[in-house]
């Protein structure tokens, strides 16, 4: 296998380069943003690289691109193994590909730069319907993946809702939000319990906004402290669990969340992870909390985020609804729900726009 970084000025621009010197078969492996050094360290502009790879030599000139030219998907690692899914696969009509190749290769490229999930765009391609435009196809593809998707539940539909994810991504203050919603809004009284004692900043910042909206908050440390809290705020409309946020890669967290908190209890276990975050990185984080029952997702900074490709990838491959999306650190201000159509919708109006 032949393996070659390519850079230009635009994502579209370095595609163009991968495709004249390895042929349109060439795989796609990574892509990312890098700044040049500039000068003093002033001036620095991005640029896109992109890892591309073939499994021999590029074409000979005047060599028509068959599917027996593509070579087969092979493994290099679980980090690269998402933008190996992009591979291309022409169509069997040879005039009908050169046709296609260089509005459809724009489009993905555009598609990959907003972090939207590789495999839904290797799935756009395999659609048989090949005569509607590609960008038709990933809409549809897009609401019909939401349709399937059950619409999250509400505070106070169940009694209890756990916050879980990793560090970072802002589950204290969504709780807060949560809370003074709930009681504003709905007029519903509420509890908070935390099973944060890593960090003594996490159980002050809680306890005050408990005292700020007057409601009680119960520390926990283990299953027996959990079930005792629990007990002690059964006569509340709504009780909001935060958790530890630690490094998700550490492989005993969840299984230490489970030895604190009861799951299986009837109640909303919601996954709060950050829309700045990339698509793979977000989705290594899925799949380690689904270990535990996940009902929906909450995604945080949608004011400093990018692109909500990511997040609209995850809902719609893992089939969860987004209960609420943050905008801010105001409490109560800064928090609402968006519904995932809109969502997507509002990506879609943003890479039309970019294109």
């Amino acid at each position: 296998m032949i393996v070659k970084k390519f850079e230009a000025e635009t994502m579209p621009l370095a595609m163009k380069k991968v495709k004249q010197e390895m042929g349109v078969q060439a795989i796609i492996l990574n892509s990312r943003k890098k700044k040049t050094k500039g000068i003093f360290g002033l001036f620095k502009k991005i640029r896109i690289e992109i890892t591309a790879a073939i499994e021999s030599g590029p074409p000979e000139a005047g060599h028509k691109v068959s599917e027996k030219d593509v070579p087969p998907r092979t493994s290099a690692g679980a980090g690269e193994q998402q933008r190996k899914e992009t591979v291309r696969a022409p169509s069997s009509d040879p005039a009908r590909a050169a046709k296609e190749e260089p509005e459809t290769e724009n489009h993905i490229s555009t598609f990959l730069e907003h972090e939207l999930n590789p495999e839904i765009l290797q799935e756009i391609r395999r659609e048989e319907n090949e005569a509607a435009p590609f960008w038709g196809r990933m809409r549809d593809h897009l609401h019909k993946g939401i349709t399937e998707i059950p619409a999250a539940s509400r505070p106070g539909d169940n009694k209890y809702i756990h916050l879980i994810g990793p560090t970072g991504v802002g589950k204290t203050t969504t709780a807060a939000k949560l809370a003074a919603n709930a009681i504003l809004d709905d007029n519903l009284s509420v509890g908070f319990i935390t099973t944060d004692t890593y960090r003594i900043a996490a159980i002050e910042q809680l306890r005050t906004y408990a005292r700020l909206l007057d409601i009680p908050m119960e520390v926990v440390y283990n299953l027996e402290d959990y079930r005792k809290a629990r007990e002690e705020m059964k006569d509340k409309d709504l009780v909001i669990i935060d958790t530890a946020g630690r490094n998700y890669k550490d492989s005993s967290y969840v299984s230490e969340l489970q030895k604190i908190i009861d799951f299986e209890e009837e109640a909303d276990t919601i996954l709060v992870l950050s829309m700045t975050s990339k698509f793979k990185d977000i989705e290594t984080v899925y799949k380690r909390f689904s270990e535990v029952p996940l009902h929906s997702l909450i995604f945080t900074k949608m004011d400093e985020s990018g692109s909500f490709g990511a997040a609209v990838s995850l809902a719609v491959k893992y089939k969860k609804s987004v209960s609420f999306v943050t905008t801010g650190q105001n409490v109560p201000d800064d928090i609402t729900t968006l519904p995932l159509s809109e969502l997507t919708e509002q990506l879609l109006k943003e890479i039309e726009t970019s294109e």
